[in-house]
């Protein structure tokens, strides 16, 4: 497992210890969960920012996610998002739908 190395500021470093004590784990694999839900949590908001510009598609909106397009169609519905499809975005997403 490679290693990483990161500069923490001192609020940093006590809220990370003090999040350590309340999973009663050490700072390393407190990290890791925290870089996991973080980088879940990163992927999903740039998911819905270019869903919901436009710039994506369904389809691509949930590979973005790292996600299936029904767990997508959820993220999109609880967070009542909309954004104008062409036809072309339907039948690709139909198409991508196809091949899973």
């Amino acid at each position: 497992m490679p290693t990483i190395s990161a500069r923490l500021g001192d609020e940093e470093k006590a809220e990370l210890d003090d999040v350590a004590d309340l999973l009663s784990e050490d700072r390393s694999t407190t990290i890791r969960k925290a870089l996991g839900e973080g980088l879940e949590t990163l992927r999903v908001r740039v998911a819905v920012e270019r869903y919901q510009s436009g710039d994506v598609s369904t389809a691509e909106a949930a590979q973005i996610a790292d996600c299936s397009i029904a767990e997508w169609l959820d993220v999109a519905r609880e967070r009542n998002l909309t954004t104008q499809l062409q036809l072309s975005d339907l039948e690709l997403d139909a198409d991508t739908a196809a091949e899973l």
